[in-house]
């Protein structure tokens, strides 16, 4: 969660509730998302086809798991949005100025901030993928990388 006081304040019509004492499941960081975007504001809100290459570093105990990802065009990549507060059940984007439930919103703002994107793989060097279509902050963590799924 970012403690910066801006970042934590609750705008008109929003609601926070008290999260619980203790998490469900644990979830393995299983490598780090280089992108160009240092702060929130900069960030794209959805990530673009001809947006900029961006890294994806696998850590080396996982450098088997991508044996073949290079034979896929397109992967899905779970994110964790390590700076979103996780307490708001009704928000008020700033877009819209309208009150919505936090589940009818794509905001980074929720219970578990998981982010997900598909992007183009451009290529695979050792335990780099360079990718182009990201929208998230450099240094988010990497939680899974799954093949976009073709039909035949």
């Amino acid at each position: 969660m970012n403690d910066d006081p801006d970042e934590s304040a609750v705008r008109p019509g929003e609601v926070a509730v008290a999260l619980p004492s203790s998490t469900d499941a644990g979830v393995y960081f299983i490598g780090t998302i280089r992108t160009p975007w240092r702060v929130r504001e900069e960030c794209p809100k959805r990530g673009e086809p001809d947006g900029p290459v961006c890294s994806i570093v696998v850590d080396e105990r996982w450098r088997e798991a991508l044996t073949d990802i290079a034979r896929h065009r397109r992967v899905q990549v779970l994110y964790w949005m390590h700076h979103a507060r996780r307490d708001l059940v009704l928000q008020t984007p700033f877009r819209t100025g309208q009150t919505t439930g936090t589940f009818a919103l794509r905001s980074p703002v929720r219970p578990n901030p998981v982010a997900s994107s598909v992007v183009d793989l451009l290529a695979v060097e050792g335990t780099t993928l360079r990718v182009r279509g990201l929208d998230c902050l450099d240094g988010t963590p990497l939680i899974d990388l799954k093949p976009e799924r073709t039909h035949p």
